[in-house]
């Protein structure tokens, strides 16, 4: 087989060596493949943008009419869904100002405020019936939110009204 110098080591302002370096001649190693990129679909990169609280990104993308914020995702969730299982209150405001509706449902039925019931943020539940989420509101389980809340957290019994006097 035969050997000859290495050509990309001079592209690549990589200092050359004075031994082959072992491509073979019948290699087309003389021409680099392109640099390749992918590309995510808008509701791909939105959700995740959502999802790690990207603030600025996700109101670029409202703005910008790329992604729609109805849109039930292969997750089987709508971004405000995905805001409040993140715990991000700011996400959640912002996503709201944009247009969410704090009533829309998941696939199984839960609204924003079972999910902030369930997962135990009493700041998201507080925001969210403030705004006028309905609290009497059931899965597709007959649950209502306030089913939903871990009996540890006092906080969130409170604001049901359902925390026990100790």
């Amino acid at each position: 087989m035969k050997y000859y110098q290495c050509p990309i080591s001079q592209t690549l302002g990589i200092k050359a060596q004075s031994k082959d370096c072992g491509v073979p001649l019948n290699c087309k190693s003389s021409s680099l493949k392109p640099v390749r990129s992918v590309h995510f679909p808008n509701d791909i990169v939105f959700q995740d943008y959502v999802r790690t609280g990207e603030l600025e990104r996700i109101g670029r993308f409202i703005r910008a009419r790329r992604v729609t914020l109805d849109t039930i995702y292969h997750s089987g969730m709508a971004a405000l869904h995905e805001a409040v299982l993140s715990g991000n209150l700011d996400c959640v405001k912002l996503l709201v100002h944009y247009g969410a509706d704090i009533h829309q449902r998941d696939e199984e039925g839960w609204t924003p405020l079972h999910m902030a019931c369930s997962d135990g943020f009493p700041d998201i539940a507080r925001y969210l019936l403030s705004l006028g989420a309905n609290p009497e509101l059931e899965n597709d389980c007959g649950e209502t939110p306030a089913d939903l809340i871990d009996p540890d957290n006092k906080e969130l019994l409170q604001i049901f009204g359902l925390a026990v006097n100790d």
